[in-house]
């Protein structure tokens, strides 16, 4: 799990406006940073099978969110593709 701290610093980065936690781009951005930690965590136990479904779980969603992004606004897409270091 992100810790607050950290939480709140990828939301800061990502957010539109002040009160904004729940648009795709600070939803991608939250799900990437899960998915490195979660990766990081399974490097160390390979043999981690629970946590492993749920880094494909955690993956999944961030595809549909991404792909939900770029059908509604292709420059938003490519600035956070960008951003995060997806390509």
């Amino acid at each position: 799990m992100l810790a607050k701290i950290k939480k709140q610093k990828v939301i800061k980065d990502f957010q539109k406006h002040e009160k904004d936690t729940g648009s795709s781009e600070v939803q991608v951005a939250m799900l990437s940073r899960r998915i490195e930690e979660l990766s990081a965590h399974l490097k160390k136990n390979k043999k981690d099978f629970s946590s492993r479904r749920g880094l494909l779980k955690i993956v999944s969603d961030r595809r549909k969110h991404l792909k939900y992004l770029e059908k509604k606004s292709k420059t938003k897409y490519n600035a956070l593709v960008k951003k995060l270091k997806l390509d």
